[in-house]
C-alpha cells in the first residue's frame, strides 16, 4: 500500500525480504547496516521507480532498534528534502511498531536529533538496550515508549517503588 507524503512526488511504503536493496542503500551512503537475517522490519521511500530512502528495524521482543534514516536526494535537492523523507520513514515505523505490539523503540541519533526530538524519543542509557539489540557500538543511544509509558531510572523489569526495610 503506497501513499504520498503530498506534493513533492515521493511514496512510502513497507519493506519486505529480501533486504538487497534497502541494504545496497545503506552501502552506497557508507552507513551500517546490521546483517540481513537480523532486520525484522523496513519502511521505504520511492522517487518514482528510484528507492530513495530506508529505515531498517530489528526486533527483540517488544523493542526494536531502528537502523537509520538513510535517504539520498538528487544533486541540487534542499536539504529539507532529505529531512522530510527521514521524518516521514520515522513516523510509519512508529505508527507500524504500535501496531505490531512494539512498546520501546531504539536508535543512534547520527546527528538526526530534530527528527528523533519532535518524534518523541529521548536520550537513554546504553544500559536500557536489550542484550539482543547491542551490537557495534555508536555514540549515544535514543529511546521511544509508546502510550502513555514513562521512562524510570528502574529500568524495565525492575520495581519502581521498593520497601524500605525496617532496621
Amino acid at each position: 500500500m503506497a501513499r504520498s507524503s503530498g506534493d513533492d512526488g515521493v511514496s512510502y511504503r513497507r519493506l519486505g525480504t529480501p533486504w538487497d536493496d534497502a541494504l545496497s542503500l545503506f552501502t552506497f551512503a557508507g552507513a551500517w547496516a546490521p546483517a540481513a537475517v537480523s532486520l525484522a522490519a523496513g519502511w521505504g521511500a520511492w522517487d518514482g521507480a528510484r528507492l530513495c530512502g530506508v529505515l531498517l528495524g530489528e526486533r527483540a521482543g517488544a523493542a526494536v532498534m531502528l537502523h537509520g534514516p538513510v535517504v539520498v536526494t538528487p544533486r541540487g535537492a534542499p536539504a529539507e528534502a532529505a529531512i522530510e523523507v527521514a521524518g516521514h520513514l520515522v513516523a510509519d515505523a512508529l505508527e507500524q511498531a504500535q501496531a505490531d505490539g512494539i512498546d520501546t523503540v531504539y536508535t543512534r541519533p547520527q546527528g538526526l536529533d530534530r527528527i528523533w526530538v519532535r518524534s518523541g524519543f529521548i536520550p537513554v542509557p546504553e544500559a536500557l538496550l536489550p542484550r539482543e539489540l547491542k551490537g557495534p557500538p555508536g555514540v549515544g543511544l535514543f529511546g521511544w515508549r509508546g502510550g502513555t509509558a514513562l521512562w524510570s531510572a528502574a529500568g524495565r523489569g525492575t520495581p519502581r517503588h521498593r520497601k524500605v526495610a525496617a532496621r
